[in-house]
């Protein structure tokens, strides 16, 4: 019995220093576990950081880019540069790198009128700029739709018409027309034409012409350009393409008009068009010629 007792309680000594020995081991692969998850996590993190520095970098040239980009527009609109203590000021051009001269100036004590004389002269050189680069196309032409309403033959030219053309403005514009030889005056009275709308106004023989009625023109024939049926006065014609930005009037030194001149043309379906693209109203319809293909428009 006794002998039974000692084996016993040897038996449950070895289970329990069993169990701490598992007990130790189990910690021991725990703490190993804990580490190499943080070693995990700390490569994760630090891999992490590299992708956002790298994405910084990035972002950061796209920035400079973007800044020297936005100076070499400026800079060719006649914006001025001005230099930040600490920065520097480039720009692109050509896609290389070139440094834009600055200015730092010392603020002058001036008076008001100085001032006013000043910034006239800013503004007026700074539009002279925008002339300068502005584009020159069908887009700063006026076209618009009218109706004669009146007609009648120059008085002191056999071959010119003195029209009256409601536009859809207040008043109708006087155009006169050198088309007597071309098209019956019966076959003009109440007719819906396109008219050039910003021309400057100048005389004809004694009578000031406000406006020029379109035809397609070839040396054997002219035609008016006729324009979609649901036409009516007042309505704008636009290019597609081109999205309308007329001068209120034409300067005959720019000679706008005469630049898109060789470009406005009949197209083989009749279509008038600048550049091969039709002259059209809007959700009515294109402007055409009678008969005429390939031929001028003017």
């Amino acid at each position: 019995m006794v002998v039974t007792n000692i084996i016993r309680r040897n038996m449950s000594h070895n289970v329990v220093a069993k169990l701490i020995n598992n007990a130790e081991t189990a910690e021991k692969k725990l703490a190993e576990l804990r580490s190499k998850l943080d070693e995990i996590k700390r490569f994760k993190l630090e891999e992490k950081i590299r992708d956002l520095s790298k994405e910084n970098d990035i972002l950061a040239i796209k920035v400079e880019n973007a800044k020297a980009e936005l100076i070499r527009l400026e800079t060719l609109k006649g914006i001025k540069q001005y230099s930040i203590p600490g920065k520097t000021t480039s720009a692109i051009n050509n896609n290389e790198a070139a440094p834009i001269k600055t200015e730092i100036q010392e603020k002058p004590v001036i008076n008001k009128k100085e001032k006013k004389e000043k910034d006239v002269k800013k503004t007026k050189e700074k539009s002279s700029d925008t002339n300068t680069i502005d584009t020159v196309d069908v887009r700063k032409l006026d076209f618009r739709i009218g109706k004669i309403i009146e007609i009648s033959k120059h008085p002191d030219a056999d071959s010119l018409y003195v029209e009256k053309i409601d536009c859809g403005e207040a008043n109708p514009r006087t155009v006169v027309s050198g088309l007597v030889n071309h098209v019956p005056i019966d076959q003009m009275r109440d007719k819906i034409v396109m008219v050039l709308c910003n021309l400057k106004p100048v005389k004809m023989r004694g009578v000031t012409s406000e406006a020029m009625v379109m035809c397609a023109s070839s040396p054997e024939k002219v035609e008016v350009l006729i324009p979609p049926s649901e036409a009516v006065p007042g309505d704008l014609v636009s290019c597609e393409g081109y999205p309308r930005e007329p001068e209120a009037q034409l300067n005959p030194k720019k000679k706008i008009f005469e630049t898109c001149a060789p470009d406005l043309k009949t197209n083989d379906e009749k279509v008038a068009c600048y550049k091969g693209n039709p002259l059209v109203i809007p959700g009515k319809g294109p402007v055409v010629a009678p008969s005429l293909k390939g031929v001028n428009v003017k």
